[in-house]
């Protein structure tokens, strides 16, 4: 049943839509996980005049500030971060830098997203200084 359209019902856009707004899951994933095409899916959110047009404009702004905590809890959690090595008697931790990377991508992935979902709250500030001065250079052809 997953990819074929589905036809729209109230209850199924709040589902879509809860599922948008608490998860971090692509939109393609959320429609597999629903049933319908990502296609279907899509179509939905891009005509304006479709009752779910609104509920995905909301659950995307809900969603901006649920993949903010997610990277906040990402980088706090630390609990597979150190591994417990064993050789002969002597036993150690040492740092599992598979899961550290991994979590650094993660962090990483939702920060570059947000920056792009909303560039005035979470993009790059560029700060740009005017000190008054105007240099021209002139160039002569012979």
């Amino acid at each position: 049943m997953a990819g074929r359209p589905k036809i729209y019902t109230p209850e199924l856009g709040e589902e879509i839509a809860e599922m948008i707004a608490t998860t971090s899951l692509s939109l393609k994933r959320i429609a597999e996980k629903c049933g319908i095409s990502y296609f279907t899916l899509r179509s939905w959110y891009i005509d304006r005049e479709h009752p779910f047009s609104i509920l995905y404009a909301r659950a995307k702004e809900l969603q901006k500030e649920h993949i903010a905590e997610e990277i906040m809890d990402i980088a706090d959690e630390g609990v597979n971060d150190l591994m417990t090595i064993a050789r002969g008697d002597e036993v150690y931790e040492q740092e599992n830098k598979e899961v550290v990377n991994r979590s650094k991508l993660r962090v990483d992935a939702r920060k570059w997203l947000l920056s792009k979902l909303d560039p005035k709250k979470y993009g790059d500030k560029l700060e740009i200084e005017n000190k008054g001065e105007i240099t021209v250079k002139t160039v002569t052809f012979e």
